[in-house]
């Protein structure tokens, strides 16, 4: 060390190893926090399924493209996302996508809603937790149907 290096209290070392702590801290923080893709297998809405503009009366999905006793994901106008499901014909119902254990995106995986990051388990029609570590059920979502559309109530 140089006597300017002893005076100043910082050599070139500290200062490389401060900032690679620094980066790395960071990044532990963004792959540790919850996020509205948080192991999302998809990359948007399922086909059929788009957002409107404003917070009431986004287009969330046609009613035809929601299989009968089936779910598919979408986005709300906020491009959160939410999965519409529709139990019996006619029937339709949303909910919040956002895994109630760590923030995850849930997505329809034959029968059930499954999210991707700890197996935690939904009901589609109800969007109670069946299975895994969630705590709660996912948040409904209010929406109706208008025009053969549903759109957020």
């Amino acid at each position: 060390m140089t006597a300017n290096e002893v005076q100043d209290g910082f050599s070139r070392r500290k200062v490389l190893v401060a900032g690679a702590g620094t980066a790395l801290g960071a990044t532990a923080l963004v792959a540790c926090g919850g996020s509205d893709s948080g192991g999302d297998s998809s990359s948007g809405p399922t086909s059929g399924s788009g957002s409107g503009g404003g917070s009431q009366g986004g287009v969330l999905a046609k009613v035809s493209d929601v299989p009968v006793g089936g779910a598919i994901s979408a986005q709300d106008s906020n491009g959160k996302p939410v999965i519409v499901s529709q139990p019996t014909q006619g029937d339709v119902v949303a909910f919040s996508a956002i895994c109630t254990h760590r923030g995850c995106t849930v997505a329809p995986q034959g029968e059930i809603l499954q999210c991707p990051c700890h197996g935690s388990t939904y009901d589609p029609a109800t969007g109670d937790n069946t299975g895994g570590p969630a705590p709660s059920p996912l948040a409904k979502v209010a929406v109706e149907v208008r025009k053969g559309e549903v759109v957020e109530a």
